[in-house]
């Protein structure tokens, strides 16, 4: 792997954004995944579900990033076709997976909006589970075949990718043999898999606006669609520069340079992991909240030294998001003064 083909020269200064947003996307999803985890009124569906893409996130940026700041710093691009092929499938496998967490995260601000009183009863934790499943699973049948269309081809010494990590096309295309059946299947992949979760992702915010503007508060609307605005911009964040890259890689040819199509594709496993914790923390009030007070009692408890008992956290009063009617807690004024 040869990095970003005709901007070799900048691979350091490029490697500075790139390695800053990848401790803060590993250092911000594992700071959500501790906040929703310790904090027991954060055990509701949307956090679990916010549990599952900050974990995906973790997983997408690491796969790719060390390497790529391995070849930027010290070009390092040596890596064997086995290494390269496992990479290329957990890619994809993170990809698709992390996908169907979006459309689960849809599908439960549909169930909030349009149907608040049975949220509890129809997104229990066994169906949460059943879900994120589901989502791996799914991923690994769509995702696991492409280890063998890329192993089925004979390859004749050509083993320079123009990439900075590997991915699907780019191994294929090393091959002496046609690849046409790889592109068709990447394409009917894209099509049944990520293609079809946006469909349904369009369908669910359609069902959500018909009932928002059936409410006759105001007030009462704006709150509603201010519980999907984190997910529509993880949304938009996560598709638009995947699909462009998926585009332009088959179809672009010599009408998008290769070093805008490769360095698009470098910020794309580091942009959305970095932004999605700070997205979420800046638009959620309940992690606004929570984080200080998880986070002092965490220090607390180490201080301390008082392990009985776990986190030592705060036994905070368990909020039910209605998103048509939030039901505050009690404050620790109120608290206190009990």
């Amino acid at each position: 792997m040869i990095g970003i083909p005709g901007l070799e020269d900048a691979h350091t200064w490029i490697s500075i954004p790139i390695c800053s947003m990848y401790i803060v996307a590993v250092v911000g999803n594992a700071l959500l995944l501790f906040l929703i985890f310790t904090e027991r009124s954060l055990h509701e569906p949307m956090y679990l579900f916010l549990s599952m893409l900050a974990l995906a996130d973790i997983f997408l940026s690491t796969v790719t990033t060390p390497k790529m700041l391995a070849i930027f710093w010290f070009q390092d691009g040596d890596i064997s076709f086995g290494s390269c092929v496992s990479q290329m499938f957990f890619l994809h496998f993170i990809f698709v997976a992390e996908s169907a967490i979006l459309l689960a995260m849809a599908f439960d601000r549909y169930v909030a909006i349009c149907y608040p009183l049975r949220y509890t009863t129809i997104l229990t934790p066994s169906v949460i589970g059943k879900m994120g499943i589901a989502s791996v699973v799914r991923s690994l049948f769509i995702c696991f075949p492409l280890v063998f269309l890329v192993y089925r081809l004979t390859y004749c010494g050509k083993n320079i990718i123009r990439h900075s990590y590997c991915e699907h096309m780019g191994i294929a295309r090393l091959a002496c043999d046609s690849i046409k059946v790889n592109i068709y299947y990447g394409v009917i992949v894209a099509l049944f898999s990520t293609c079809l979760d946006v469909v349904l992702i369009i369908i669910s915010y359609a069902l959500i606006l018909c009932t928002v503007f059936r409410i006759p508060s105001q007030d009462a609307r704006l709150k509603a669609l201010g519980t999907c605005g984190s997910h529509v911009c993880v949304i938009l964040l996560f598709y638009t520069p995947a699909f462009f890259s998926f585009f332009a890689h088959r179809f672009g040819g010599h009408n998008i340079p290769l070093h805008v199509h490769i360095l698009l594709a470098n910020l794309y496993v580091v942009v959305p992991p970095a932004v999605n914790p700070i997205i979420y923390g800046v638009k959620t009030k309940q992690i606004q909240n929570k984080s200080p007070n998880v986070i002092s009692d965490f220090g607390a408890s180490l201080n301390k030294d008082r392990e009985e008992g776990g986190w030592d956290v705060k036994d905070t009063k368990e909020e039910y998001w209605n998103p048509l009617q939030h039901k505050v807690g009690e404050t620790d004024t109120e608290r206190k003064g009990k």
